[in-house]
């Protein structure tokens, strides 16, 4: 089965935000790729060298959570709601550690909370406007 890893784009500050990811899921970052470390053809303007080309931090069961900083050249980040990620966790404590901690400087659109589907689920949009829904469902364990 092929893999679906999210690729997230930022304005600047994917590292930044990375690490906030990491304080949230743990783990250590697979890869740190800046548009200096390619080769010239490649690289973008003096102000971006040092900005994130690559950046990967493994999260949960075969997920790596990916992004870079999207250089000028390639226009403006666009931030919207057509697309959110979702986390599934293993208990109800883990589900209230990282919605907690990705909620941190953001906003929380549907608190964590029994649902009528049987889930314990919350939906949020984090300091950098990603949207998040996380759950935790008994029934699948």
């Amino acid at each position: 089965m092929a893999a679906v890893n999210p690729y997230l784009n930022f304005s600047g500050n994917c590292e930044e935000a990375f690490h906030f990811y990491r304080a949230a899921f743990g783990g250590e970052f697979q890869t740190v790729m800046r548009f200096n470390e390619v080769p010239a053809e490649y690289q973008s303007s003096p102000e971006e060298r040092n900005k994130i080309m690559h950046m990967a931090l493994p999260i949960g069961q075969g997920t790596i959570l990916m992004g870079s900083d999207k250089p000028a050249s390639m226009g403006k980040v666009d931030f919207g709601d057509s697309a959110s990620i979702s986390i599934v966790t293993d208990s109800k404590e883990e589900a209230d550690r990282i919605f907690h901690k990705l909620s941190e400087g953001g906003s929380v659109t549907m608190p964590l909370g029994d649902v009528f589907w049987g889930s314990y689920f919350g939906m949020l949009t984090d300091q950098y406007g990603i949207h998040w829904m996380v759950s935790y469902d008994s029934n699948q364990q």
